[in-house]
Formats: C-alpha cells, sequence, structure tokens
C-alpha cells in the first residue's frame, strides 16, 4: 500500500513576528547605507527562529540583497570547526564569484583555511596571532565583499558552535567598520545553562553597543489560533485551540505537531509528555522508515545519501521508499543541495537519538566509520576526518578513536582551529592508556606534532610519545587563548619529566611555561627561563638550546637590557646558525640590532635590522618581518631620526595589515603615532595612536595607544582627558610584567598630569618610583622625557613655598641622574642641556646664554615643539636679562615664533604662556609686516591631513581608496570629506575638486593616480 505524504505540518501564513521582522528589516536598511549591522535571535527549541529567519531571508532578496545561510554542525557530541562561516561563504562564492575572488585575492591561502575552495592552505606558521590573522582576513573579506551590494550572513544554531566559531564571530562583530553588512546569528536560549560554552560570549557581546539581541517569546493564544487555521486551511475549533494552545504554551513547534496528530487522528491526550508525541509520530511510520530514522539521528545534523546507504545496507528502492515515508510525514528533509537529509527540526532527531539503547548507539557509529573508511568520498572533504573521529570516539573503539582524534587535530591545526585542535588532543591523551600498545607504536610525531624541533632523535623512526601530546596540547591551549588548560598541561609535563633526563623537552616545556606565566597575568616569566637556561647549559647546540637564548635574549632586551642580553643574542645568533634553525637566527637578529643601537653602535644596529627585514621578507618569514617592522623604525625614533622612521612605518602597516599581525601592526601605529607627534604633526598622530587601540589583540599594544593619547591631550591642555588616559594605559600594561619601556613613558606622562593639576608632590612620589627602579642601559631614550618633565614640573614650581620642602634633595637627585643617563645621539646630547636648564631655572641660576645654547641645539633637529618650548625659555631669560631693545626684539621674535607653532599644533598650555609672557613684557606678537597668504590652505583654514585628503578627492578617490592611501579607516576619511566640503562652501566632492583646481593647490602631477 501507499504512505500518505500529503499531511501538512508548517502554516504557510506567516504568524506574529512583526516587532522582530521590523527590527530586522530597520537593519537591512541601515545596512544599505554602509552601516554594518549585527544581531543575535535567541529563543527557545521550536518557538520559530528559523522560520522568522527564513521570512527576512526572503524579504532580503527581494530587495536585491544576497543572502548567505550557514548552520552549525552537531556530530555526535562535536561541532565542525567554523562549519557555519565555511557554508557562508560557499554561498556568497556561488552568489557573488567574481566580488569574493576579488577580495580574497592575495589572501587565498590563509582563507582556504575557511573555504578550501580557494586553493590549498599553505602550512603557514603557528603562533598566538594565526587565528587572529585569519578573523582578521576573514572580517576584511566581508567587509569588500560587501562593498557594492547588501550581504546578510545569517548563522543559525549558536548553542553548537564549536570554540572557533565563537571567537571569529565575536572577532567579527567587535571589528566590522564599513561595507552594507547585516550579520545575524540565532541559538537556543533554553539550551544555555551556566557553563554552557555559549553564556560567555552572549554576555561580552551584550555588552557592545553596535550588537543587537532579539528573544523570540512564544505564540499567544490568538496565534496560535492563526497559525493552527494556516496548517488546517481551516478555521479551527475555539475547544481545540485552547487545549492545543495549553499543551504546547505556545511553542510554536509542538502547535504544528498537536495539530497535525489532532487532524491525523493520534490520540494526544494519552501521551503525557511532549517528547512521547514526538516518538509517537516516528513509531507510526513503517519500519523500514523507523530504523532510517534511527540512522540519521546518530549521524549528525545531515547525513549525505550515500553514506547513508552505505551505513542502512538497504537495497536503495527499499532505502527510497523508508526515505520517502520518513519525508512525507514530514519527519525528515532534504539539505538544501539535495545531497542528504536532515531532520525537519532537531527536537525530533533529539528525541529519537535520546530513544537510542546504548549499544545500539556504539553500534551505529562503528557503522558510520567504517562506511567513511570504506569510502572517504561519501562525505565533503573538510568534514571528513572530523567526522570520522567522532563517529570512532561515540563506537568506544581506543584502536581506531585515538589515531582517528589524531589526524583530526591536525586539520584542526592546519585550519587555525587551535580550540578543536586542544579538544582533539585532550580526547587522545584520554583514550592514550586504553590504546593497544602496537597501535602506539606506529604512531609517529613527524605525524602529529607541530610545536618542538626533536630532542636529539630521529622523528620519522621515533613513536609518539605522551610528552609530544602534552607538548602539542600546550601550544593548542596558549594560542587558543586557554592559558590555564595550557598551564596545566605544561605543569603535568614537567612533573614527569622529573624522572626522566631530557633536559631539552624540559626547557622547551619550561619556555612554555614562562610564556604561560606571563599571558596569565601571574608573573613575569623570568624565573621558568632562567630554568630552561640552567637545563640546556653546556649541551651541544640544538634548536631547542637556540630557542632558549633567543627567548632569554628577547625577554632581557624588554625587562632588563644590558651585556647579559647583548651576550644571550649573540650566543643565540650563533647557536641557530651552527643547527640551520633559519627562523631563530632571524628573530635573535632583530633583538641583537636593537640592542646594539641602544648600547650606541648606532649604524651597524640600523643596518642589522634593515638587513634582517629585508630577509624576512625575501624569505616569507612574515613574524619576523612584522617585529623587524616594529624594532627597526623604533630605533631609528631612539635617536631622533623621525622622518626616516615614518615611511617605514607606513610600510609596515600595509605589510601587518596584509598578513593579519594585529599586535604587530597595533606596536607599529603607537610608534607611528611617537614619531608624528615628535614632527609636530599632531592630528596625524592622534589618528594613529587611535589605530593602535584599534588593532591589537592584546593589551600591552593598547596601552601604548592610550599612552600616546593622553600625551597629545597633556600638551594640548586637556588634563582631564590625559589622566583618564593614563589611566587607561595603566590598565592595559597591567602589574604582572614591569619592562621599562611601558613604565617610564607612563611615570614621565603622570609626572606631566600631576604638576598641571598643581600637585608636586604626587609628581614627585612618581619621579622616586623611577628613579628607585632605576634605568637599565638603553631606556636613555625614556629616561631623558622623564627626567625633563620632573626638572620643568620643579622649575614651574620654585616661587611656590609649600613646595620648598624636599626641593633641595630632589634636584640633587635629578642632577645625580642626569650626570649618569647615556646621550647615544644628538638628540639625548640636546636633550641633557635642556634638562639641565631646567635644573638650573628651577634653582634660580639658569642665564640667558645657556638657554641660548639649548635652542642652538634643538634647531638641528626636526622637533618643533621642543623647540617652541625652549625658544620660550630663551625668550623669558632675555627678558629677565634685558639692558637694552636687543633683548627685546630677540624675545619678542622668539615667542612669535613659538607662538606660531603653539597655535597650529593646538597647544593650549604653550601658546597661553607665550602670550603671557608677551603681555606682561608688553610685546607685540604680530608680524612686523603683512604679508599675503601665499599657501591657499592656510586661506581656507585646511589641515595638513584635510589638504591629503582633498588632493586625493581632487583625483577621483572614493572614501575607501583614501582610506587605505592615507592608513585610516573609510569613516575617518568620510569625516574629514565632510569638513573639508564645510570649509570651502560647497555641496559635494566634485565642487571641492573644482575649487580645488581653480586654486591652482595641486599640480597635475600630484593628482596622477600612477605616481
Amino acid at each position: 500500500m501507499l504512505w500518505p505524504v500529503e499531511t501538512r505540518s508548517v502554516s504557510p501564513v506567516f504568524v506574529g513576528r512583526n516587532d522582530e521582522l521590523d527590527t530586522l528589516n530597520d537593519a537591512l536598511e541601515r545596512a544599505g547605507a554602509a552601516e554594518p549591522q549585527a544581531l543575535l535571535l535567541g529563543g527557545e527549541a521550536g518557538v520559530g527562529k528559523t522560520r522568522l529567519v527564513e521570512e527576512f531571508a526572503t524579504a532580503a532578496c527581494r530587495q536585491g540583497a544576497v543572502v548567505a545561510l550557514g548552520g552549525c554542525v552537531e556530530i555526535g557530541a562535536d561541532g565542525l570547526p567554523f562549519a557555519p562561516f565555511s557554508t557562508a561563504l560557499r554561498a556568497l562564492r556561488a552568489a557573488l564569484p567574481d566580488e569574493l575572488a576579488e577580495a580574497a585575492a592575495g589572501q587565498e591561502d590563509e582563507l582556504a583555511r575557511l573555504l578550501p575552495e580557494l586553493g590549498e592552505a599553505t602550512s603557514g606558521r603557528h603562533d598566538e596571532q594565526g587565528m587572529a590573522r585569519l578573523f582578521e582576513l576573514t572580517a576584511r573579506l566581508l567587509e569588500r565583499v560587501a562593498t557594492e551590494r547588501t550581504v546578510v550572513v545569517a548563522l543559525e544554531d549558536l548553542h553548537w558552535a564549536d570554540a572557533s566559531t565563537r571567537h571569529l564571530l565575536a572577532y567579527l562583530l567587535r571589528t566590522l567598520r564599513t561595507g552594507r553588512l547585516v550579520v545575524l546569528a540565532t541559538y537556543r536560549s533554553d539550551d544555555i545553562h551556566r557553563r554552557h560554552p555559549l553564556r560567555p560570549l552572549l554576555a561580552e557581546l551584550d555588552r557592545l553597543r553596535t550588537v543587537r539581541r532579539l528573544e523570540l517569546a512564544r505564540f499567544t493564544r490568538e496565534e496560535v489560533g492563526r497559525q493552527i487555521a494556516g496548517i488546517l486551511a481551516a478555521e479551527p475549533d475555539p475547544a481545540q485551540v485552547d487545549e492545543i494552545f495549553e499543551r504546547s504554551d505556545g511553542n510554536a513547534f509542538f502547535v504544528e505537531e498537536l495539530a497535525v496528530a489532532g487532524a491525523e487522528g493520534c490520540c494526544t491526550g494519552l501521551t503525557d509528555s511532549l517528547r512521547d508525541l514526538l516518538l509517537v509520530r516516528v513509531e507510526a511510520l513503517p519500519e523500514s522508515a523507523q530504523r532510517v530514522a534511527r540512522i540519521v539521528a546518530e549521524g549528525g545534523s545531515t547525513v549525505e545519501y550515500r553514506l547513508l546507504a552505505a551505513v542502512a545496507q538497504l537495497a536503495e528502492d527499499d532505502l527510497i521508499e523508508a526515505l520517502r515515508a520518513a519525508v512525507g510525514a514530514n519527519l525528515l528533509t532534504a539539505t538544501p543541495a539535495g545531497d542528504g537529509y536532515r531532520f525537519r527540526h532537531s527536537l525530533v532527531r533529539e528525541a529519537v537519538a535520546d530513544d537510542l539503547l546504548p549499544g545500539e548507539r556504539s553500534r551505529l557509529n562503528r557503522r558510520y566509520a567504517e562506511a567513511l573508511e570504506a569510502d572517504p568520498q561519501l562525505v565533503p572533504a573538510d568534514a571528513r576526518v572530523t567526522r570520522l573521529a567522532s563517529y570512532w570516539y561515540q563506537a568506544h573503539d581506543p584502536a581506531k578513536a585515538l589515531p582517528a582524534a589524531l589526524d583530526a587535530s591536525v586539520v584542526a591545526r592546519r585550519r587555525h582551529a587551535y580550540s578543536e585542535q586542544l579538544r582533539l588532543l585532550e580526547r587522545a591523551m584520554e583514550l592514550w592508556d586504553t590504546a593497544p600498545e602496537e597501535v602506539r607504536a606506529a604512531l609517529r610525531p613527524v605525524d602529529y606534532t607541530d610545536v618542538y624541533p626533536p630532542c636529539g632523535c630521529d622523528p620519522a623512526t621515533t613513536p609518539l610519545r605522551y610528552l609530544d601530546l602534552m607538548a602539542e596540547a600546550a601550544v593548542a591551549g596558549r594560542f587558543c587563548g586557554e592559558r590555564e588548560r595550557a598551564l596545566k598541561i605544561t605543569k603535568k609535563a614537567l612533573r614527569i619529566l622529573q624522572d626522566e633526563h631530557d633536559p631539552q623537552r624540559a626547557a622547551w616545556f619550561w619556555v612554555q611555561r614562562s610564556r604561560l606565566v606571563q599571558g596569565l597575568a601571574r608573573g613575569d616569566g623570568r624565573q621558568e627561563l632562567s630554568t630552561a637556561q640552567d637545563l640546556v647549559r653546556g649541551l651541544p647546540p640544538s634548536e631547542v638550546h637556540a630557542d632558549v637564548l633567543a627567548n632569554a635574549a628577547a625577554w632581557s632586551m624588554l625587562h632588563e637590557p644590558g651585556p647579559e642580553a647583548f651576550a644571550a643574542a649573540e650566543r643565540a645568533v650563533e647557536y641557530a646558525r651552527m643547527v640551520g634553525a633559519r627562523e631563530i637566527e632571524l628573530n635573535a637578529r632583530v633583538t641583537l640590532g636593537t640592542l646594539m643601537v641602544d648600547a650606541g653602535d648606532v649604524d651597524d644596529g640600523l643596518a642589522e635590522l634593515e638587513r634582517v627585514k629585508d630577509a624576512a621578507l625575501q624569505e616569507g618569514v612574515a613574524h619576523v618581518a612584522g617585529r623587524a617592522y616594529t624594532n627597526l623604525p623604533s630605533e631609528l625614533e631612539s635617536v631622533g631620526r623621525s622622518r626616516e622612521a615614518v615611511p617605514i612605518q607606513r610600510e609596515g602597516i600595509a605589510f601587518t595589515r596584509r598578513y593579519g599581525l594585529l599586535d604587530a601592526e597595533a606596536w607599529v601605529w603607537g610608534n607611528l603615532s611617537e614619531s608624528l607627534y615628535a614632527l609636530g604633526r599632531w592630528d596625524e598622530a592622534a589618528e594613529a595612536a587611535a589605530g593602535a587601540l584599534g588593532s591589537a589583540a592584546s593589551a600591552k599594544p593598547r596601552g601604548t595607544g592610550a599612552l600616546h593619547l593622553a600625551h597629545i591631550a597633556l600638551a594640548r591642555g586637556d588634563t582631564a582627558e590625559a589622566a583618564r588616559r593614563l589611566a587607561l594605559a595603566r590598565a592595559h600594561y597591567g602589574t604582572h610584567d614591569p619592562m621599562p619601556q611601558a613604565q617610564l613613558p607612563v611615570a614621565r606622562i603622570a609626572i606631566g598630569v600631576a604638576a598641571a593639576e598643581g600637585r608636586l608632590l604626587d609628581a614627585r612620589t612618581e619621579l622616586d618610583r623611577a628613579l628607585a627602579a632605576g634605568f637599565p642601559p638603553g631606556t636613555h631614550r625614556y629616561g631623558w622625557p622623564l627626567l625633563l618633565a620632573a626638572a620643568t614640573a620643579e622649575a614651574d614650581a620654585r616661587a611656590l613655598s609649600a613646595a620648598a620642602d624636599g626641593r633641595a634633595e630632589t634636584l640633587d637627585r635629578l642632577a645625580e641622574t642626569t650626570r649618569k643617563l647615556a646621550t647615544v645621539a644628538p638628540l639625548w646630547q640636546a636633550y641633557e642641556r635642556w634638562t639641565r636648564a631646567e635644573l638650573q631655572r628651577a634653582r634660580g641660576t639658569g642665564t640667558a646664554a645657556v638657554w641660548s645654547d639649548v635652542v642652538t641645539d634643538f634647531e638641528c633637529l626636526d622637533r618643533p615643539y621642543d623647540l617652541a618650548r625652549v625658544r620660550r625659555r630663551l625668550a623669558q631669560a632675555l627678558l629677565e636679562e634685558a639692558t637694552g631693545d636687543d633683548e627685546r626684539d630677540r624675545a619678542t621674535e622668539l615667542l612669535r615664533l613659538a607662538g606660531a607653532v603653539a597655535d597650529h599644533l593646538g597647544a593650549r598650555p604653550l601658546a597661553e604662556a607665550v602670550a603671557l609672557l608677551a603681555q606682561r613684557a608688553r610685546l607685540t606678537l604680530a608680524a612686523r609686516a603683512a604679508r599675503p597668504v601665499l599657501d591657499p590652505v592656510e586661506s581656507l583654514g585646511l589641515t595638513s591631513r584635510e589638504r591629503d585628503v582633498l588632493r586625493l578627492v581632487s583625483a577621483g578617490r572614493t572614501n575607501r581608496q583614501i582610506a587605505e592611501e592615507l592608513f585610516i579607516s573609510p569613516k575617518t576619511a568620510s569625516v574629514h570629506v565632510s569638513n573639508i566640503l564645510g570649509k570651502l562652501g560647497v555641496a559635494g566632492r566634485g565642487e571641492a575638486a573644482a575649487v580645488a583646481h581653480r586654486l591652482g593647490m595641486f599640480p597635475a602631477e600630484a593628482l596622477d593616480p600612477t605616481r
């Protein structure tokens, strides 16, 4: 007989949800105006989330948007890494092939980790930035794809999401800046118990003002009645509506099930549980259909038809008949691609799976695994290894599950899915003792570990050890941010190694422990590195030995620079060369070159850093190149060569952004801010500091960005803002890992803020702490500005009687420190003379001759603000010693020059000091003779940055192109364009270009886009 297939359980009428649909449509409209939108849609299982997404997707398509759907996949207890993003990107590629190819150009090998169709994913380097690089590239890919056309990315069932998917979603929602993009994610709210891994993510996203969260409520009785009417295609009996509403409690899916059960004559009153109702519907199917339903329930969220056929072992006609019955009963549905089946609702699948007997479940998983081993082509390649590992694990077969878990961990590592790699490695460690000895003996570290070099053995012939798994798991935990778990594994490994004489492996684990301790803010990692050095001391050169020395040298460079750090860096380079460890060598040479400059060997040190940068770029060692782009211009800045540093920093930002080196990019932004500040380009310096805050993946580079903003705010007289930014910088830096390059600049700004607020005693306290900590070799670049700030504060407070107590001791300590601090470049020689002049002013012994020498020093340097400050001091000294008009005339010109710089920079305290001094001396600072304004930029009131933007507008560039060329965000470019239009009094970009052309602001070659 034929099985009936006409039962309709889904209402063709969309019921309720008007407010939620309005919110989604509003988000679509906002996205169309290039304002990215992020929404979270929560609700209990069966409440109607998928139906709402379908209705919204249909409406969005009608308006010309491209909708890419992706769902989280559950395979047994496992989630498939990045599954929803891979599916969504695959859909985007199908809908917008040219746009996606253009957006991914140059990064196909990295993005192939998410979308294998783009090409072969390279092995690449695995580090703590690897996952962040992939995330950054993915976010920018979506922004570029959504430049011209609205794109909706809908991710369903986040409650099943793997950790890597959760991390990527969080990153995406935090960093979306431009593009016509809507990101919509759904989850089951009733599944989110206290320990559910999605719970912290929801809490984090709730704090983002850019993310809107919707909660779907159950239907009211009226809405239930309308839903039943749609299902039955007739007006229902009110008593039936009351009964179904009471039993379903307004849950849309249960309303459907109860309505269909009533229409088909099922005795719904006999079942006390809705779960039983779902099973009653399954049990009403023919036996073959029930069997297929049980097989599909255990296979995962979706089961491919060919895999199902292999597991079911039914004749093809029988299988199709069974599937027809299950589909006709609205239990199973075909996948959108038409290559497999899934349950119409996950609640039904869960009910069927929960009803399986323990032995039945393991037997089904074994059959899935055996079928997949026999024919790997039964499932997509990117899911094959992960699913096989899950099936063997659920089959309770350690001999098969151990190597399968290890294979899956390697695939997870290649995709930068380090959270899944860690979970799989922990599973392998769990299975280790129960797996047969012959299975373990056949495993090789060369196949399953990628973290430490061979420790005195041939990895191709030496069996994989339990310690090898622990090493891989510790690094995976560090990379994915699970530092607590990684530290626990590392401690256990070191306990095991206490009973073994294996100093190289022990040293390697101690290096990992050092990094983890620092990452967890539990110390500076010094003791752990010292232990590692003791373990390798006296051993023959090896990669481990070279790596230990390189890490120790890098640590010392940041914490205790000096001869020991220099010696460790030299030995690290030597050992790395001896054993052919090229990456370690290049990394150690970055440290060595930096220490050379700091020690006074400026030219050779800079040349070494340049050579390493070029070699790293040529050899494709991106992380070393990123470090060189950070240190080389920083060292140029340290010797006062700011103008040389800026183009290298711009180049470094482009490089680190292209390779997703987020922290390296942030450090370069911070260094660029420092150089631009020195050159008197403060607006650009503030933008660069904001770039450091916006791009950093970890706290310390964000601290640098905040500190530079504090410095600019202080110089401009906004003391409250400076104090706020200073507090943020301190919070980012923390107290667990003090470094002179952070502590000394923080102390300098703290002294400046305290002095500006009239808190001289607090300024002295900050100075005392800094002097007590000392100035290690190479920290003079941070020491001189600090000493100058303290000396200036004392000199400015000389007339205050309340500051007299302790002044002499403070000045003596400053003078003593000034005599000891190095001056390895003309800039710091000028700072030394300036600091001594301030100390003399504090004692009341300053002279115009002393200040004249300081001005002469700074006139040779590219430091306009510093020059303006010392010119003001010289003018003050001249006026105090004036015996005739010559001194007054010279003071007038000095004050006029200083005031012009102060006005240009917005340095209000300096401008007010200049004006006050001129007023007291009855000096007129106007120019001696009126002269026409030759530069039209000045007459229009444009800033230097606005001039650059107007040049590009005149060349026909879009906001995005302007942003890319000037290394600013498109939003910032848009703000600059709006300001320019206002100052020019024009309505559009074309009129602005016409004004620029009429005034001859830019010669033709300046507008040539090919230059």
